[in-house]
């Protein structure tokens, strides 16, 4: 049953020979890795006007929103230059990992791993939770945590599974939203516009005295107000909307999807992305600053002002964009998807994760990144109860992180290879990482207290964690390592079958330990009284067992406990000697029926695991198999043994 509900959710396996079959063509690799940027724009303005409206006074935070857009703009264009340099570098996909890795050390590039992965985890929860913000403004369910929650671990299930179907597969699924709100969010700006200038559209009504509640909530005290705001909180703002750039970074982890030529073809879409998102967040920023959106906690989000403004609440329209908008919100969070389990890949491949972790699955995607990434965003989302507001300090360190230490990276590449054009890309990796060093430390700064510092202590335990897991391995190989003269010794073979009493599968258990041909073989029983010892006493001698039979007397009716000293005893007599000792087990068709049975098997075997020279086999005797001739030949009484 379960493989059969396995086959259905994620599909047939698929063979490592169709993987360059799965590789992905521009316009599905755009919906795939830049779903996540593209889908920030539906929040980023949001977060702006957080933090601005809580200290200055409205309408003025609006006049702010066009120079904070085309800064980002300017850093995006850096990071996303910076990054096609990246792809041309790194073909078999470089992200800050590799880069850092290779380019400065393995401790930076732990670093960044880390962050990454903490990253790409608080991706899925933040686009997750901004989806079903956007669905809940649509049907007034925000204020609501219980729904809310349950519906965004809902969808964290449902991404989960379309990942595990393949990456082709689940591109070609997450393709229609990432246009659809492409075109509807393009329509919004351009209507907008439109209407603003030659419509005369006025700004939305009753925003003030929301913006007012806001500000008075917050601790602004709006009479001491003046028109200046200070340098600090202008860089505060604007690094919480600088999320947009989250997501550049997987484009460049991603190469090997891509169909090839794969550097061309992911620099390409690289740039298809970083127009796209440049101009869909300078349209929303010129539309807002016009049109004064507020933030309101739990309720209308920014897009969903100003797609009832231009559009009109309870349009078709509007319904479509609120639709599209929670659809690439959701789905935003497949590029997690591809990056977390990739990048995990990646350092698994290292020896700082569970080699698991480097493994494909049946349908050629790494299974298991899939399935932690799912669990712990999951857990953050339960932990935040889908705040996207109290996950966005936590969210905007580690792109940071990552950022800086790739753009640091690709300066210390140029300098060491001396490429053609290398003082050019220079001249961008030195800006980048001096923008994104910047936005990074005002991000820890100014939201330490708000969460920030989460992070700030979670990518250090990370990175040690990812150490320690090294250094586990590093000790195992060194373990593991043959000297040059070493061979195979012969070694002796003690065979000890643990008996409960004579039955079938016990006898089965003994006729396979002769099958080896031991150069000791005994039966075991421990029993608690006088009366089980001559019970099975006797039923040895009547089946006439050709193997030794050794009681072992336990009072209290302890059974590990007798066993493992009679093993110990054993082993003291012998040097040099292996120890195998069969369980007996029984193996039933129904699932509950085993828990019925081998309870005490069970923890005999994770007892003798832990035993040196000591190895341990489980004989499973089917007793639902057994034929009805075998039972009625079983039940005529024989003086004969059963055993030859």
């Amino acid at each position: 049953m379960a493989s059969i509900f396995k086959r259905i959710l994620v599909g047939k396996p698929l063979a490592s020979s169709e993987q360059d079959h799965q590789a992905l063509g521009k316009p599905t690799a755009l919906a795939v890795f830049a779903s996540d940027a593209i889908s920030s724009t539906a929040y980023a303005t949001e977060e702006i006007l957080f933090v601005l409206l809580a200290a200055v006074s409205f309408p003025q935070t609006h006049s702010y929103l066009m120079p904070m857009a085309v800064v980002a703009v300017i850093l995006l264009a850096v990071v996303s230059t910076s990054y096609r340099q990246t792809i041309y570098a790194y073909p078999d996909g470089g992200g800050a990992y590799i880069v850092s890795r290779d380019n400065i050390s393995q401790t930076a590039g732990l670093v960044a791993g880390a962050s990454l992965l903490v990253d790409y985890t608080l991706t899925v929860a933040v686009s997750v939770s901004a989806g079903t913000l956007a669905i809940g403004s649509a049907f007034n369910f925000n204020d609501n945590a219980a729904l809310r929650v349950g519906l965004a671990l809902f969808f964290v299930a449902l991404l989960s599974v379309g990942n595990l179907r393949g990456l082709k597969e689940a591109g070609k699924i997450f393709a229609v939203p990432t246009y659809a709100y492409t075109v509807l969010l393009g329509g919004l700006i351009a209507y907008g516009m439109y209407k603003i200038h030659f419509q005369h559209l006025g700004t939305i009504p009753g925003n003030e005295r929301l913006a007012h509640e806001f500000a008075e909530e917050h601790g602004a005290d709006l009479k001491t107000l003046t028109g200046s705001v200070g340098l600090i909180l202008l860089l505060r703002a604007f690094s919480s909307g600088a999320v947009v750039l989250a997501g550049v970074e997987a484009m460049s982890n991603g190469v090997p999807s891509f169909r090839k030529p794969r550097s061309k073809n992911a620099a390409q879409t690289l740039i298809m992305m970083a127009v796209i998102l440049g101009t869909l967040t300078l349209g929303v920023s010129y539309v807002a600053s016009h049109l004064h959106p507020v933030f309101v906690e739990n309720g209308d989000t920014v897009l969903s002002q100003l797609g009832g403004h231009i559009f009109g609440s309870g349009t078709f329209f509007y319904y479509a964009l609120q639709f599209a908008t929670f659809a690439i919100l959701i789905l935003a969070a497949n590029t997690a998807y591809n990056g977390f389990p990739q990048l995990s890949s990646n350092i698994a491949r290292d020896g700082f994760l569970p080699r698991q972790l480097a493994n494909r699955g049946d349908r050629l995607v790494f299974s298991n990144g899939v399935l932690i990434l799912s669990g712990m965003a999951a857990l953050l989302i339960i932990a935040f109860q889908a705040q996207v507001s109290a996950l966005i300090p936590l969210y905007a360190v580690g792109v940071f992180v990552g950022f800086t230490l790739s753009q640091f990276g690709m300066c210390r590449h140029h300098l060491r290879l001396r490429e053609p054009k290398w003082r050019s890309g220079l001249a961008v990796n030195a800006l980048g990482c001096f923008m994104t060093f910047t936005v990074l430390m005002v991000v820890i700064i100014s939201k330490f207290t708000e969460g920030a510092w989460i992070p700030v202590v979670v990518i250090p335990l990370v990175v040690v964690l990812l150490q320690g897991i090294n250094r586990h391995y590093r000790s195992m190989d060194e373990l593991l390592v043959i000297e040059p003269d070493e061979k195979v010794r012969r070694k002796t073979n003690t065979v000890i079958v643990l008996v409960a009493r004579v039955s079938r599968g016990s006898l089965t258990a003994l006729a396979y330990a002769r099958s080896l041909h031991p150069d000791r073989l005994v039966a075991v029983s421990v029993v608690s009284n006088a009366e089980e010892q001559e019970r099975i006493t006797e039923d040895w001698d009547r089946h006439q067992i050709p193997v030794e039979l050794q009681t072992l007397y336990s009072p209290y009716r302890e059974l590990s406990r007798p066993i493992m000293a009679y093993i110990d005893e054993l082993d003291d007599r012998h040097d040099d000697d292996f120890l195998t000792v069969i369980v007996p087990e029984f193996t039933l068709d129904k699932w509950w029926q085993q828990l019925l049975h081998n309870q005490s098997a069970l923890v005999l075997r994770n007892r003798l695991r832990s035993r040196p020279n000591t190895v341990v086999t489980s004989v499973p005797f089917h007793a639902d198999r057994v034929s009805t001739a075998t039972k009625a030949a079983a039940e005529t009484p024989t003086p004969t043994s059963t055993i030859t």
